[in-house]
């Protein structure tokens, strides 16, 4: 597609506006009502909620104040954010996985002014946060059904601090108020949001992130409209000859996620039309919507890739890909953690390229990509026209140009810590080059094990051989100055006791095990001797966000986890176990 009239950058709600001459009545979002049913949400009514939350906000923020998002995704979100920015305001958004403690610590130090809450578990986590926002001056209920009174008592009920109604009543406001709001100020004044929106300068923040914090707490990154637009901008750019205008996606990407927000924006630039998932559902959806486009994780594309890959010829197995993905797709992007070369592999032999590309949310977010006409499957594709890249001494992947952030929200030290003395922005993964100019990721900087011996090993290249495994919820390894590695196992419970109901329940222990050994000698044999697992133990409790070893987008935090199971990994290396 000719791309040239989308490369104007522009503050992300004009993209909507832009398209209303011709789109108004068309369906913008389908939302799931049940099975096989779909309610159109077209591109007039998205630009009404945007137009009336921005009025709504007017008052209560201005430039870079921040706003949050804490809701899992619906059309609401993706208004909300739109609104903020278009307000002038900075979208801040929280993972809907957060915690109460996570979530206040968020809002708590990005000085929120507004928080847009879904549900009402997260409306009772904001509850118990209350008392350590001070700043929250408005808090919009996305759903008008919730009975804030009721969420209110069933906390305190539980024995959690929470302020009383008649605190919570002079900051909560339902959404269809705030709406109400909006619109008297749009008849009042017309020209009042078109005004506000187009005020909004280009290197003014606009959204601000918080990195996952697999250790410390999550550091704030504040992107400016100039950061995201220009990454767009080589996005499209790369894309192009794969995209096409009026496309059908099937979003199921966390929008709290720069992934899943890029996808929403990307869907209004281009005029695509939207069937909103869930992670449960998306895949069974995947056959009934039939989409050109679709974004997702690694775990997704390796469970598509099992439906087709026992099939004993490429024709069978491209039929198998085609029944199971809807067989439409133009246009398939995998992001978040490393796909398996398997599976890219097994795509491309049925005719779909399936990219895969590297970036951080510090860099807005995409440094390189695979491409159309330039790509290796035993790489993350070759830098972005925009971007500059090179290694250090040591290997760390070093980053430069306009879509890399200017520093973290409230801290210096870190930000200083993040750039070279010369102002690259060291990404903190090691890489190599190829001999042709792709980039191969190597591991995180700070998460490569040193053995006794010297021996340099990244643990993710040894966990990742377990990802798309189905009894395997989860495997960290350990030995960092020890003479051999060793494994923590996680398994998926109910997947196991599944597979060996037949075993009689004094012998299950010893069936578990011999399932986790099989895995591990399978995985052993494809690894260096010094990079083996030479012993493991199956651990029983859970690695949850709540217990602080999984981060709010569901990564293991690997230093929570050593200090939680030392005792167990250290029990390894004793004699004779």
């Amino acid at each position: 597609m000719d791309i040239t009239p989308y490369l104007e950058k522009k503050i992300a709600p004009r993209a909507v506006f832009e398209r209303l001459g011709e789109f108004a009545t068309r369906p913008r979002f389908m939302v799931p009502k049940g099975p096989g049913a779909w309610e159109a949400v077209t591109w007039g009514a998205f630009a009404d909620e945007i137009r009336e939350i921005a009025l709504f906000l007017h008052d209560v923020i201005g430039h870079e104040d921040r706003a949050a998002v804490f809701a899992p995704n619906r059309v609401e979100w993706a208004s909300a954010a739109l609104a903020i920015q278009a307000a002038g305001g900075v979208i801040v958004p929280v993972y809907p996985a957060s915690t109460a403690q996570q979530a206040s610590y968020v809002l708590s130090h990005a000085d929120a002014k507004v928080v847009f809450v879904d549900t009402p578990e997260l409306l009772g986590r904001i509850f118990e946060a209350w008392g350590d926002l001070p700043a929250l001056d408005r808090v919009v209920v996305m759903s008008d059904g919730i009975d804030a009174a009721a969420v209110l008592e069933k906390r305190r009920a539980a024995g959690k601090r929470v302020p009383t109604m008649a605190e919570v009543d002079k900051k909560l406001y339902a959404w269809s108020r705030a709406r109400g709001l909006g619109a008297a100020r749009h008849k009042e004044d017309p020209a009042a949001f078109e005004r506000r929106m187009m005020e909004v300068k280009l290197d003014q923040v606009g959204l601000m992130l918080y990195t996952s914090g697999t250790s410390g707490n999550p550091k704030g990154v504040p992107l400016t409209h100039e950061n995201v637009s220009a990454n767009g901008q080589d996005w499209l750019r790369c894309n192009a000859p794969l995209l096409e205008e009026g496309a059908v996606d099937l979003l199921w990407l966390p929008m709290s996620h720069i992934f899943g927000l890029g996808e929403m924006c990307l869907g209004n630039t281009l005029g695509w039309l939207t069937y909103l998932s869930d992670p449960a559902t998306c895949l069974a959806r995947l056959p009934e919507v039939k989409p050109s486009i679709f974004m997702s994780v690694p775990s997704h594309w390796e469970k598509i890739a099992h439906a087709a890959v026992h099939h004993s010829t490429p024709e069978a197995r491209a039929k198998a890909l085609a029944e199971a993905t809807g067989g439409r797709l133009r246009y398939c992007l995998s992001g978040g953690a490393g796909l398996k070369r398997e599976v890219k592999e097994l795509f491309w032999e049925s005719g779909i390229l399936l990219v895969e590309g590297y970036g951080l949310t510090e860099t807005s977010p995409t440094l390189t990509l695979n491409r159309h006409d330039a790509f290796r499957f035993d790489s993350v594709g070759k830098p972005l026209p925009q971007v500059e890249l090179k290694l250090a001494e040591d290997g760390e992947i070093l980053a430069r140009g306009p879509n890399v952030f200017r520093g973290y929200h409230k801290d210096v030290d870190a930000t200083r810590e993040a750039f070279t003395d010369d102002g690259w922005f060291k990404t903190g993964d090691v890489g190599r080059f190829t001999e042709d100019g792709f980039l191969q990721i190597v591991d995180r900087k700070k998460d490569i094990l040193v053995t006794a011996g010297g021996k340099n090993v990244p643990p993710a290249n040894i966990e990742i051989r377990f990802k798309d495994d189905p009894f395997i919820a989860h495997v960290v390894v350990y030995g960092e100055g020890k003479k051999f590695l060793v494994a923590g196992v996680w398994l998926a419970d109910e997947v196991v006791d599944k597979h060996l109901e037949g075993v009689a329940p004094q012998a299950r222990p010893e069936a578990r095990r011999a399932l986790v050994q099989k895995r591990v000698d399978a995985v052993n044999a494809e690894l260096a001797s010094y990079e083996s697992l030479k012993k493991f133990v199956v651990l029983d409790r859970p690695l949850t966000v709540e217990g602080e070893l999984l981060t709010a987008s569901l990564k293991v935090r690997r230093k929570k986890v050593y200090e939680a199971f030392r005792a167990d990994f250290e029990a390894l290396y004793d004699e004779g176990r």
